[in-house]
Order: C-alpha cells, then structure tokens, then sequence
C-alpha cells in the first residue's frame, strides 16, 4: 500500500515501511498511519536515499531493520525516539555526512556495522539498555575521538571498534564485557578507561591500556569557594576523560541537573557557575557521561 510518500505493510495490526519517495530533506517518520502504529522500519527502506538530510524515528518504532538508512551519503541528523529496541545490521551504515547519535535507553542491541564507515562521526552516546554491540557496529568510525560504553554492555562483537583512528578514550561504566576478535585494532592512540571498584579490569583490555578513571573535586587547593560572584572548584584526574557536573538542592529528594560536559584536559579542569544566594543549599557530584 501507499500512502504518499511511504510504501508500507500491515500485519497483525502493526505497520512496518518498506520504501519513501518523497522528496527527502528533513523527514519525520509518522506514528501512525489510518490509526495503525507504525512499528517498523524494514529493511532498506530508505536505503541509498541521497535527498534525504535528517530523519525523526517515533516511539512507536520498535525496530529499524537492516540497510535501512545504508548509504544515505547525505544524512547528517539521526534522531532515534525511546521505544525502538533493535537496530539492524549495517542500519546506517556508510552514512558519511553523520556527526552524532544517541542510542536510547530502549535499545537492546546494535547490530553488525549498524554505523560502519560513518566517517564524520565524531559523537556517540550509548544510553544504559544496550546489552550487545554487534560486530563491525563501528568500524572505519575515522573521526569518532571518545566513546562512552555503559554498564548494561556485556559484549563487544569482534571488529566493533576496528580502524577507529581518532579514537582517545573509550569510557566503561561497569564491569568488563566479554569481546570479541580485534575490537580496537589500529586504535593506536586509544585509552580504555573503567570506574573504580568495577569487576574484570586488569592494566590492559582488548589490547589497549587500561586505567581506572579518578575525577575528583578538589576542595582543599585554594579554588575551592565563591570567588568574583562565581562559585568554583577545580576537578582532576585522569587526563582527557569526560565527565558530566552536576547539581541539585536536596540531597533529601535529589534531582540532578546536568550543568556541563568537559574533558579532563591535562588532567585538570576549572569549574563555575555564578553564585545563587536566593538557594538555600546546592550540592554539586561530577559522574560518567
């Protein structure tokens, strides 16, 4: 069936697109279509698209099938709603004008060269949900500089990282994960980085360098404290790892506001924001991205 410009099946009551047609740019994927939910995006549904620049995949999108956004050379935004839970094998591969993209929490699995030779991607957020990242999912990534892995990853698939070439820092937020064959091969420059008190770390992972990460606030070396109507510390740590600063007023109930991403450059980072006296108390923590 057609509902212009997207070709799409009906089955069980659900609907999953098989092409578009439509004259590309900025799409959004539509939720429903004559009141049916839209569930899927089959495989290469959009696959080779060169009109096509960003694409919006709804909650209602459970999974994006294999080659589905492969070679769309010109797509440069990929906004993936929680609810999708699989992305297929070589999904957006070679999709060279990509920068960034976040994995929701919903996602289980990230299939074989899902982002393969997205060669501007310099981005990755990985949300905690992902339990497996397949093989070859990130190969020939040229310009993805840091990654962060959450504690919901058990395995690697072998190559996932493989030629990854500006890669510096690769961040585990829990236990070591079972890997694969050659998963960093030629990340000469990486570093693997893992919290402390996480299990299966040793000095070295997969064949990189292996360190636990040690960001600390300092309250004790004279930046600590209100200064010019700004209240500020310096953090240090291990250099060129991310980290998030946060805040909030209750440690009673708290809600932790996100106030700013760094990079540990050097080791060392000067953090502030200006002084609130209408707040009774602010507590600040700085955690993993």
């Amino acid at each position: 069936m057609l509902l212009a410009p997207f070709s799409y099946v009906t089955n069980a009551g659900t609907i999953a697109i098989t092409s578009y047609s439509g004259p590309g740019g900025g799409v959004f994927v539509p939720s429903t279509i004559n009141g049916v939910p839209v569930t899927s995006i089959g495989n290469e549904a959009f696959f080779g698209n060169t009109d096509l620049t960003s694409i919006t995949i709804p909650g209602s999108v459970t999974s994006i099938g294999a080659d589905a956004f492969e070679d769309c050379l010109n797509l440069t935004s990929v906004t993936i709603s929680n609810g999708v839970t699989s992305i297929g094998a070589d999904a957006f591969a070679t999709c060279t004008s990509l920068t960034s993209v976040t994995i929701p929490a919903s996602v289980t699995s990230i299939g074989e060269g899902a982002f393969a030779v997205c060669s501007r991607l310099t981005n990755v957020t990985i949300a905690s949900g992902v339990t497996n990242i397949g093989a070859d999912a990130f190969w020939l990534c040229t310009s993805l500089a840091s990654v962060t892995i959450p504690g919901s990853v058990t395995g690697l698939g072998a190559f996932a990282f493989d030629d990854c070439l500006s890669l510096t820092g690769v961040i585990f937020t829990g236990n070591a994960p079972s890997v694969g064959q050659a998963v960093f091969i030629y990340d000469t420059d990486a570093i693997v980085y893992y919290l402390p008190g996480a299990t299966g770390w040793s000095n070295t992972f997969a064949g990189l360098t292996a360190t636990a990460i040690d960001p600390l606030i300092r309250t004790n070396d004279g930046s600590f404290g209100l200064r010019n109507h700004q209240f500020g510390f310096n953090i240090a740590g291990t250099p060129n790892i991310p980290i998030v600063v946060e805040a909030c007023t209750n440690l009673a109930n708290p809600i932790w506001t996100p106030l700013t991403n760094v990079t540990l450059t050097n080791g060392l980072f000067y953090f502030s924001e200006p002084f609130q006296p209408s707040t009774p108390a602010r507590y600040y923590r700085i955690s993993s991205p």
